[in-house]
Order: structure tokens, then C-alpha cells, then sequence
């Protein structure tokens, strides 16, 4: 008999990738998202799995909603990646942001505990958590004090320990994957890589003449979309339910990223990209590199894709977008 995996989120760059994987594996798969005023975008990302996901409107912020999609659906497996997703937005929308990714989150494992209190429960944390706490090798790991150092980063610390007090006071399989920055051609534009590369491939294709960026210094571990739900999946199958780091255990600076990709596009980014304090962050987080050993060794997993492949992939995405 098929298992039966509950999304919170699907309808994003991370749900719509779970559910082609769970679908490869012969899972009934579930979603619930948001209703938003231009239906067109809503579901934009699972076009292609309509015939294949069922979605159900609801929002982490009334918990009727999502009660009712949780005895409806009666999940094996719940994976909550809802949750405003954006760091800089959190500066602006503190409170909203708190309310759904950390409220929100509680509402989810609360419901979770209540209807289905034999599910195996996934929650979407985050190496924002970490702010500017660095181990002396200059890694990040499970063992990393949590020093947030934004609203988004805040209210994830209320969500991972609220799923490790719900594992230990009602025996719930309930894990964190706290995963470090992840991206693919599904990744909004707003976010700094995909606006990176669409931008770029825009001056190449003549459509605009400069990009505008915050901080170029800033270092981020990033990897694949893909690769990381293959991880939250493998977290779910394990016996015991814990915390792991995944990433990719390198590092790259914002600046990095435009000479890579201005380069495979044939131009040179000090002509095009200039900076503007708007973009800049309150309080900025400068370096993430996380240690996904425990993880690797203790699950099998690897990423597929390396860092130039994941930009490759894109670069590849936009091109084809603005050729069309």
C-alpha cells in the first residue's frame, strides 16, 4: 500500500521537487497551498504533477484549515516547508514572519501530534539559525550555537526547538533538517542567485543594462534543490529521528557568483553589477559553510550536482526562458 506524504508549501521551489520525488517512489501525495488572488501563479511550479498531487487550500496562520487537511488526508509522512521564505522581507514583515514560521510551524507539529501522533514529521530549519556563530574550523555543524541574526533566523529557532521538545515530551518522530542554502531554475527571482542569473542573462540578451546588489562580500554554502530533497526524504526513512546539517561543505561569495556567471555569458561583471544600501541587511550575516558529515556518514547521502553545475543549470533556464 502507498505511503501518504503531507507538503505544507508545495507550491514552492523545495515542494514542487519533493513531489516529483515522492510520485517516483509511489507516494499519494498531498499539499497544502495558500490562495492567492492571481490563481495563475499559485500553483505555477506543479502544472506539470496536476494530474498527479492533490492540493488543499489552507494557511499555516488558521489552524481549522489546517486540521481539516490533516484528517482528510491522514498522513504517513508530513514535510512543513511552508513558511516566509524570504531573509530580507523578514526585516520588513518581522511579525508575519514570526506568526508563520515559527507560530505558524507550531500550528503544523501541533496537528501533527493530534491527528496522526504515529506520522513521521519533517521541519524545514534553516542555517540562518546559526547568524555569525562559527566553529573554530570555520564550519558550521548540529553542535553550532544558534545566534540568530534576522527575524526569518529567529523565528526557525522557535520551530527547531519547538519540533525537539514535541520529540522528547510526546515521542513523536519528529525531525530538523536544517539545511544550508539551496537553489534551482525553480527559485524565485527575488532571491540573490536567481536574480543574479536572470539578470545577467537579461544584459545578454539586451533587455537591461546593470544589475543592483547589497553585500558582494557575503559567503554562502549553496547547493541544489534537487540533492536536498533527496535528503529530507532519507531523514524520514531513518529509524530514529534527530538533526542534521546538509550542505554542500564549501563556500562561495556573492561576488564569486557574478564572475561566474558573467563570465559564462561571455561579459565581465565589474562592467554591469553596482551596489545600493537597500539591499544591504540591518545586521548582516557574512559566512555560512556548513559540515554535513554526520549526515553523509551516517545516511549515505552525497549531492549530485557541484556548485558550477547547479549555476550551470540556471544560466541554462533563463537562456532557454528568453529564447522562447
Amino acid at each position: 500500500m502507498s505511503k501518504v506524504a503531507l507538503i505544507t508549501g508545495i507550491a514552492g521551489q523545495d515542494g514542487s521537487y519533493l513531489s516529483e520525488l515522492l510520485l517516483e517512489k509511489d507516494y499519494e501525495v498531498h499539499g497544502i497551498i495558500r490562495r492567492h488572488s492571481i490563481a495563475e501563479h499559485q500553483e505555477s511550479r506543479l502544472d506539470h504533477l496536476q494530474d498527479s498531487v492533490h492540493t488543499h487550500y489552507g494557511d499555516l496562520l488558521d489552524p481549522p484549515s489546517i486540521r481539516r487537511v490533516f484528517e482528510d488526508v491522514k498522513p504517513d509522512e508530513v514535510y512543513n516547508l511552508a513558511a516566509q521564505s524570504h531573509v530580507r522581507i523578514s526585516y520588513d514583515m518581522p511579525i508575519f514572519t514570526a506568526q508563520t514560521n515559527a507560530i505558524g510551524a507550531m500550528y503544523v507539529l501541533e496537528m501533527a501530534r493530534c491527528v496522526v501522533p504515529q506520522c513521521r514529521y519533517y521541519q524545514a530549519s534553516s542555517s540562518e539559525m546559526f547568524g555569525n556563530s562559527i566553529d573554530a574550523d570555520g564550519m558550521q555543524r548540529e553542535s553550532t550555537p544558534l545566534t540568530p541574526v534576522s527575524p526569518y533566523g529567529i523565528a526557525k529557532v522557535f520551530a527547531h526547538n519547538s519540533v525537539r521538545h514535541y520529540r522528547n515530551a510526546h515521542k513523536m518522530h519528529a525531525t530538523n533538517g536544517i539545511l544550508f542554502n539551496h537553489e534551482s531554475p525553480r527559485r524565485g527571482s527575488n532571491f540573490v542567485t536567481v536574480k543574479i542569473v536572470k539578470t545577467a542573462v537579461m544584459i545578454k540578451k539586451g533587455l537591461t543594462d546593470k544589475l543592483v546588489l547589497g553585500n558582494l562580500d557575503s559567503k554562502r554554502d549553496w547547493g541544489h534543490s534537487k540533492d536536498y530533497v533527496r535528503a529530507m526524504w532519507r531523514m524520514l526513512q531513518h529509524d530514529e529521528p534527530g538533526d542534521w546539517v546538509v550542505s554542500t561543505m564549501e563556500t562561495h561569495s556573492v561576488r564569486e557568483l557574478c564572475e561566474y556567471t558573467f563570465n559564462a555569458l561571455g561579459m565581465d561583471y565589474t562592467d554591469y553589477v553596482q551596489q545600493d544600501p537597500q539591499y544591504m541587511r540591518p545586521e548582516e550575516l557574512r559566512f555560512l559553510c556548513g559540515d554535513s558529515t554526520k549526515f553523509r556518514e551516517e545516511m549515505g547521502w552525497l549531492p549530485e550536482y557541484s556548485y558550477t553545475d547547479l549555476i550551470d543549470d540556471i544560466i541554462n533556464y533563463w537562456m532557454r526562458k528568453f529564447d522562447a
